[in-house]
């Protein structure tokens, strides 16, 4: 159990049987009155936030997750079949719970799930992967007077931005917090 101090970003709570993620959370300690923490919470099935006070007398059941380390293995339909790097067994999450980071899976790319007992939660991407580009126009020489950009497309689908001297069939490292382009790998 967790009380009002204990309350931060990322913390994962219990409210009626539903797990929900803390993306913001603002203590605020008035002149008059209690304290009392005002949040936005992200129920973690469907991802509707919603904004919730709790008062300084309430207490909030907060939930450990476990964080198992899985590879990608292959898509089937709208599920994405993961193989746990410890026992080898294999998971199947759907793209709903995937989300945005379908956009940066590669097939033999290891991620961490987390874990709430054995129902997966969410999945977290390695900060920067490296992936090919697939389709890009070329680069017009010396149209670098702004260091300009252009969209590339990569081998799995995601199109970011890269400056104008990266080439077709050239594998970049792309940033999968913000989707943009780091240095070519």
């Amino acid at each position: 159990m967790a009380s009002l101090n204990d309350l931060r970003n990322g913390l994962v709570i219990r409210l009626n049987d539903k797990l929900y993620t803390i993306t913001n959370c603002e203590h605020v300690k008035p002149g008059k009155g209690s304290a009392f923490a005002r949040t936005k919470i992200k129920r973690v099935v469907d991802g509707a936030v919603l904004d919730r006070t709790f008062r300084s007398n309430e207490t909030v059941e907060t939930v450990r997750l476990e964080s198992r380390e899985m590879q990608y293995m292959y898509t089937d339909g709208n599920n994405y079949a993961f193989m746990d790097n410890e026992s080898y067994e294999e998971v199947d999450l759907s793209a709903e719970l995937i989300g945005e980071a379908k956009l940066y899976l590669k097939e033999g790319e290891n991620v961490t799930v987390k874990m709430d007992g054995d129902i997966p939660i969410t999945i977290e991407l390695p900060i920067f992967v490296v992936l090919q580009i697939v389709e890009t126009d070329p680069g017009l020489r010396g149209d670098t007077v702004s260091g300009g950009t252009k969209p590339a497309k990569l081998e799995t689908g995601a199109v970011v931005q890269v400056p104008l001297f990266v080439e077709n069939q050239t594998t970049i490292k792309v940033d999968t917090r913000d989707g943009s382009y780091v240095e070519r790998a």
